[in-house]
């Protein structure tokens, strides 16, 4: 008997892959060179070889170009990986962070034009909420799972959103500052916070 084999990708599910990078591609180098009014659907196709149609047909909303990738199914699978005793906020932490380092690693310039563009475009910045309330169903999916929780809970939809916007929120304030800042200690900085919660600040003892 044949030992069981991963599933590879089928060469359909590789070249439309292929096409949805070169449209990102395309996307940040047109956003990056000229600014987001500039990355029109025409413009994009010609830059990525492909037809305006194919544009609309993998991104029906153009923000979205910038704004997914293939990394939630990912996402989703590695937090249904992690030990079975960690606590919910740990775990995500870890997802996330892993996630955040491989993009800034491969990624790096992409990765900040994506965050100056959630701060510079009143369009991307909008529709990044209801990306991100996409990526939290499905994480939410696998805290329920690993908590005996409905994915409707309200413990698991106000846990899973207030991270991600949290998270949300970090970047921005990363990109806003000129990324001056390293993201990951941000953000995990950002995580204490939820798990902390908002003490006062220390202020120095005013001299007599």
């Amino acid at each position: 008997m044949a030992a069981d084999t991963p599933d590879r990708p089928t060469l359909r599910e590789r070249k439309k892959t292929k096409t949805r990078a070169a449209i990102r591609k395309a996307t940040y180098r047109l956003a990056a060179e000229e600014g987001w009014d500039a990355a029109t659907t025409d413009r994009i196709a010609a830059a990525a070889e492909v037809s305006p149609s194919t544009v609309v047909r993998y991104f029906p909303v153009r923000e979205d170009i910038v704004l997914t990738d293939e990394n939630d199914a990912l996402m989703e699978a590695r937090l249904r990986a992690r030990p079975a005793g960690e606590e919910p906020l740990e775990s995500l932490r870890a997802v996330v962070l892993e996630a955040v380092r491989t993009a800034l690693d491969r990624e790096p310039e992409e990765t900040r034009l994506r965050a100056r563009l959630m701060v510079e475009v009143p369009s991307v910045r909008a529709r990044l909420t209801e990306t991100t309330a996409e990526t939290g169903r499905r994480l939410a999916r696998a805290l329920a799972d690993r908590s005996g929780r409905d994915a409707d809970d309200l413990e698991v939809r106000i846990f899973t959103a207030a991270a991600l916007g949290a998270l949300r929120e970090a970047t921005v304030y990363w990109a806003e500052r000129g990324w001056t800042d390293d993201l990951i200690p941000l953000l995990d900085r950002t995580l204490d916070t939820l798990r902390n919660g908002l003490s006062p600040r220390t202020r120095p003892r005013a001299r007599p």
